[in-house]
């Protein structure tokens, strides 16, 4: 398997960004008699979490056939996609990408994944893969141990009977889990009510803060309302559980907002939000990349969150991205509502990239601004 032949693209690419790394490398080693043990049956390996496609082409390189795959991010699975054309793999020949559930995991006997770093992914995946994989299924989930805690083995434990620990290589680790529990069934999506906000919170594991609502997000909510107050919809950028969503459609009772995350469990989680909030049939949500799914300059109003890392990497490669989505989608004179990390200074980044951009709120931690879009110039 040619890793060096691998790109992540369509996601972030920049220098020291791989497409595979030790951790990619040493699953395969470790899971190498495994795979070979179900190389004929088509349908027997499954791959969750693939950053960008190492785990899954590198399994069909070691003869695996019908391999099935879940990838968070969009463009994950979009990259996976070109790196297999790439490979010269013929599209019938290439991994199939599933939603996570009881389809993607039917009789599955090694599954193959990278430990994500949060333990309720970690729970709600592994819950999945106990009751839905074969019995004898052998899971062979690593990542480097930097990002690695005792506490991964716990969950772990708690749906199977056995789980090792591997020798580390390269400052990367595996664990590997077999003899699934029959026990209580997963209770993945989770809600919970916050209080102060009234409203009611619902996430799959592994969703940006959960069933709660993060201080960034908050403090956003707490000027939200001045925001282009005449605009008739509304777009939730990088909505996470969709707590912007639902409650700018609770508190604006005619808007619809167009929510969108590159996360399929986002995407999952914001309808529940939604509907738990009695907003449910004006919040529509997308999964994509981005802003990809709208129209240039079609919206009055974007807000917007932005992540700054892409999985373990910090780059602000990805708030540019999103800067740039959000300026093409707006309306001239259309605004973007942006909550950020005081320490990042995005100020001249928005001027740039959204035009004349002014400061709506600061906290010790926290700024919020509003950017304008510019006029188009008769030349551009």
């Amino acid at each position: 398997m040619d890793f060096d032949a691998l790109r992540r693209h369509p996601d972030l690419e920049a220098p020291g960004l791989a497409a595979a790394d030790a951790a990619d490398r040493l699953i395969l080693d470790e899971s190498a008699s495994a795979l070979a043990e179900v190389a004929g049956p088509p349908g027997s390996v499954v791959v969750i979490d693939d950053a960008y496609g190492a785990l899954a082409l590198g399994a069909m390189d070691a003869g695996a056939r019908g391999v099935r795959v879940h990838q968070d991010p969009v463009t994950g699975e979009r990259a996976l996609a070109e790196n297999a054309e790439r490979l010269g793999l013929a599209v019938d020949e290439r991994p199939a990408a599933l939603p996570l559930g009881a389809g993607l995991l039917a009789g599955a006997r090694v599954v193959l994944m990278r430990l994500p770093r949060s333990l309720d992914r970690l729970d709600e995946v592994a819950g999945l893969i106990a009751t839905h994989a074969s019995t004898d299924v052998r899971v062979f989930a690593g990542g480097r141990l930097k990002h690695m805690s005792l506490a991964m083995n716990d969950v772990l434990g708690r749906w199977f009977e056995r789980v090792d620990v591997t020798h580390a290589r390269q400052k990367s680790r595996v664990l590997v889990a077999s003899g699934p529990r029959q026990g209580p069934a997963s209770d993945w999506p989770r809600s919970a009510r916050d209080d102060e906000l009234g409203i009611e919170v619902v996430a799959h594991g592994g969703v940006f803060a959960g069933t709660g609502v993060d201080i960034g997000t908050r403090f956003l909510l707490g000027v939200l309302g001045d925001a282009v107050p005449d605009a008739a919809t509304a777009v939730d950028l990088a909505c996470g559980s969709g707590v912007v969503a639902a409650w700018l459609a609770r508190e604006r009772p005619r808007l619809v907002v167009r929510a969108s995350d590159r996360s399929a469990a986002a995407a999952a989680s914001a309808p529940l939000t939604a509907v738990a909030n009695g907003v449910g049939e004006r919040v529509e949500v997308t999964r994509a990349d981005g802003l990809e799914h709208l129209p240039d300059a079609s919206e009055r109003l974007v807000v917007l969150n932005p992540p700054f890392h892409s999985d373990a990497a910090v780059h602000t490669g990805i708030a540019t991205h999103l800067f740039a989505e959000a300026a093409r989608v707006l309306a001239p004179g259309g605004e973007l509502w942006c909550v950020w990390n005081s320490h990042l200074r995005y100020r001249p980044l928005l001027e740039r990239i959204v035009g004349p951009t002014r400061q709506v709120a600061r906290n010790p931690k926290f700024t919020v601004t509003a950017s304008a879009r510019r006029a188009a110039s008769p030349l551009s």
